[in-house]
C-alpha cells in the first residue's frame, strides 16, 4: 500500500517558560492508504491534540505532517485548507447537523459554503451516499426528525461527500447506545472495504479500538504503543 500520512517527531507545546505544557512529545508514525486504525488514550493523554495536528486544524511546535509526500508546514494557510477539504473527512462525537435543513441539504452544505454549485451531479452523489449509509428515502426528511443513530450516519455521509482518502473520527460513537455503536463501526468497515477509505479513529475505549486493525496508544503525550491487531488472524 502507498503511504498516505507520515507524522515525524511531532511536538506541541502550549505556553512558555515554567508554565509551558508539552501536550505531544516526539510522536512519529506512518499511515498507509486503506488502513483501518485507531488512536487510544485516556482524557488528557494528547490524542485530541494529535488529531488536530493530523487534521491540519492546528500546527505543531516542531515536527512535520506529510500527506502523500507534501509537507503541510510549507503550505500557505489557503493551500492547507484546500488540501484539508479535498483529502480529509471529519466525524465528531456530536453530529453538528443543521436541524432546519433536510438531510441532503446537510450533506451538501460544506460544498455550498465553499461556493460550489449544488448541481444535479452533487445531488446525485448525496443520494448515492445515503444509499451507502442505508438511509434510502430520507434525503428530503428534516434532519431534526431523525433518530440519534440516523443523525450520526448523516454526519458520516457529510464527511464522505468529497470522497476523502482519510476519515478522522473523534469519539464518533460517544453519544450512541451499544446497538448504534456497533452499527456505526460496521458501517465504517463497509466504507473502508467498498471505497478504500482510510480510517483513523480516536477513542478512549479499548473495546472500540479492538475493532480496528491497528492500535496506536498515546500516554502523557507520547506514542507508547503501535501494534497490529491480530484478532482476525487464522487460528491454528
Amino acid at each position: 500500500m502507498a503511504e498516505l500520512l507520515v507524522a515525524t517527531s511531532l511536538e506541541k507545546v502550549y505556553g512558555e517558560g515554567e508554565i509551558a505544557t508539552r501536550a505531544l512529545k516526539d510522536v512519529s508514525f506512518t499511515l498507509e492508504q486503506g488502513e483501518f486504525a485507531s488512536i487510544v488514550g485516556q482524557s488528557g493523554s494528547g490524542k485530541s491534540t494529535l488529531l488536530n495536528l493530523l487534521g491540519l486544524l492546528d500546527t505543531p511546535t516542531s515536527g512535520s505532517v506529510r500527506y502523500e509526500g507534501t509537507d503541510t508546514a510549507l503550505l500557505a494557510k489557503k493551500d492547507r485548507a484546500v488540501l484539508r477539504n479535498g483529502l480529509l473527512g471529519f466525524v465528531f462525537q456530536f453530529h453538528y447537523l443543521l436541524p432546519e435543513f433536510s438531510v441532503w441539504e446537510n450533506l451538501t452544505m460544506p460544498a455550498a459554503i465553499r461556493g460550489q454549485t449544488i448541481d444535479a451531479a452533487e445531488k446525485d452523489r448525496a443520494f448515492e451516499t445515503l444509499a451507502l449509509l442505508g438511509l434510502d428515502g430520507l434525503g428530503d426528511k428534516n434532519a431534526n426528525a431523525l433518530s440519534g443513530g440516523q443523525k450520526q450516519r448523516v454526519a458520516i455521509g457529510r464527511a464522505l461527500m468529497n470522497r476523502p482518502k482519510l476519515i478522522l473520527a473523534d469519539e464518533p460513537t460517544g453519544n450512541l447506545d451499544t446497538t448504534n455503536t456497533e452499527a456505526v463501526y460496521k458501517l465504517f468497515r463497509e466504507i473502508n472495504a467498498e471505497l478504500g477509505t482510510t480510517f483513523l479513529i480516536v477513542t478512549h475505549d479499548r473495546r472500540i479500538a479492538q475493532q480496528t486493525d491497528r492500535i496506536l496508544e498515546v500516554l502523557d503525550g507520547e506514542l507508547v504503543q503501535d501494534v497490529r491487531n491480530e484478532y482476525l488472524a487464522p487460528k491454528g
